[in-house]
């Protein structure tokens, strides 16, 4: 039977063991309990029954406390991004029905179009008085989050106490992780992952939730040691950026014994369990909740892993099943227009409770009782699934259908290049031409690196980028997923064009 958060928390109501860590303070989970309680009442008399609330704060005590105390009162927490502004932030606000926003005082200044009441965190006292806690069902909304917002406006994803607890419960018991372990924390808490695969995960388990204001890469392996931080989350992104920190010779030297995430790049997964010592699984999934599954020890280097029952690869035009793909020399392509599919849940919704205030964008996702990724992928013919891209990202050159992530992956082999985005500019005929834009460590040659491209055995040469662009960064979201949608705005502006040989 699917938990519900306020059970989870309910069962932590005694326990003497760690239950929060922030900074230098430390609160047990009966602690905690008491002060979720006490928000919990709080927010009974400020709020409507089941009214909603923005939070906008870095990961803070009271962020785990409001989270607890929603669970107990039957409130909804709106997490909102502070990397929003103006009329973009008080559209989410709007949509999602907040009737106050607490904040912190440094975002306060983000809020002046906000709409609703506007609440200071630091004036927020939890009350004295008990409160009795709601009987909530899994099937009771929690919390809105936000997803990244790469394609276009952010929706705000229904996250069920089911959608939060389930997870958090599968994997403390997946992993064996109890009161003695600490779950460390610096993904954003307004963002998905870091609720279902950290908070959750540590509630469940009753282990300590050590908590960082934000994600620091100079910061990770301290905090580790200086919580005692035996597991921990990611988003793929801030991985490799722990990795770029200076290496010595007792980087092992620490607690941390699994690191669990997603979006990983794959030289990063082995490369940080070796230099930490730890153990990195990575899986595929969003914050819609439709389509989850990961890597096993039998997991061929490059895949995701094997689809789940009822999960499948349909071509988009005709939605029937792909074939398997067909690897040439190299490990080259063969039939990637019949191979490369949209991943889709055919058996319903899995845990997508919908997006509140956008039916439209609801009914794209859940079409003919089927819950559609927007995500490409192919699978190989022991069945392990192989991610391609977005299908906003697919590229038509020449006639053929491309995904991106392939050619990504091959730009990332150069020794110079340490992040790698492809997208498509338009044809001046018809179609579009591939375009990468990159960050690297060193400068590249042009005519070096397109014989570099062409060299790449899994490339055709219609997946060579005809254009460069070389970026000091790359621009992303507060959760490091990056907006190709900018770097096509500015078409082949300042980029170089790439000359290969005859073929």
């Amino acid at each position: 039977m699917t938990p519900t958060v306020t059970e989870l928390l309910l069962a932590r109501a005694e326990d003497r063991s760690t239950g929060l860590l922030f900074e230098d303070r430390r609160w047990t989970w009966a602690e905690h309990v008491r002060a979720c309680a006490g928000y919990a009442a709080t927010l009974t008399g400020t709020l409507r029954p089941g009214g909603h609330f923005g939070l906008l704060a870095d990961n803070v005590p009271e962020f785990s406390f409001l989270l607890g105390g929603a669970a107990l009162s039957g409130h909804v927490l709106v997490g909102l991004n502070p990397t929003r502004r103006g009329a973009a932030l008080a559209r989410d606000i709007a949509l999602a029905d907040c009737e106050l926003v607490f904040a912190e005082e440094k975002y306060l200044p983000l809020l002046s179009e906000a709409g609703v009441p506007v609440l200071p965190l630091s004036e927020l006292e939890p009350a004295r008085e008990a409160v009795v806690p709601v009987a909530a069902k899994p099937e009771d909304l929690l919390m809105l989050i936000f997803t990244s917002g790469t394609s276009g406006d952010p929706k705000a994803v229904r996250c069920t106490h089911g959608k939060i607890a389930y997870p958090g419960e599968m994997l403390a018991t997946r992993f064996g992780l109890s009161t003695e372990d600490t779950v460390y924390v610096s993904m954003p808490m307004f963002h998905s992952n870091a609720i279902m695969a950290g908070w959750s995960v540590g509630l469940a388990a009753g282990a300590g939730i050590a908590l960082r204001r934000r994600f620091s890469a100079s910061g990770f392996l301290p905090d580790v040691r200086r919580f005692g931080a035996t597991y921990a989350n990611y988003v793929g992104k801030p991985l490799s950026y722990v990795l770029t920190t200076p290496t010595r010779d007792d980087d092992a030297d620490n607690p941390l014994k699994l690191v669990y995430g997603n979006e990983g790049a794959e030289a990063d997964l082995a490369a940080f369990g070796t230099r930490f010592g730890c153990h990195v699984v990575d899986a595929f999934g969003s914050t819609e909740g439709g389509v989850n599954f990961g890597r096993d020890a039998t997991t061929p280097p490059g895949s995701l892993g094997r689809l789940l029952d009822g999960v499948a690869v349909l071509h988009p035009e005709t939605g029937k099943p792909c074939p398997p793909v067909e690897f040439g020399e190299g490990g080259k392509l063969l039939n990637a227009a019949e191979a490369v599919g949209e991943l889709v849940n055919t058996g319903g919704p899995g845990f997508f409770a919908g997006y509140y205030g956008d039916p439209e964008a609801e009914a794209e996702r859940m079409r003919d009782g089927m819950y559609h990724t927007g995500d490409l992928a192919y699978l190989d013919a022991d069945g392990y699934c192989y991610f391609a891209g977005r299908l906003g990202d697919w590229l038509r050159v020449d006639g053929e259908n491309l995904g991106t992530a392939p050619i990504e992956r091959a730009l990332l082999r150069h020794p110079a290049v340490s992040e790698a985005a492809v997208f498509g500019v338009p044809d001046p005929r018809v179609g579009d031409q591939v375009l990468a834009a990159l960050v690297c460590r060193t400068p590249i040659d042009p005519h070096e690196f397109a014989a570099f491209v062409a060299a790449q055995g899994d490339l055709g040469p219609k997946q060579w980028p005809r254009f460069v662009r070389v970026l000091d960064t790359l621009p992303r979201t507060a959760t490091h997923k990056v907006l190709k949608r900018e770097l096509a705005a500015d078409g082949t502006h300042d980029a170089l064009e790439l000359r290969y040989p005859r073929i």
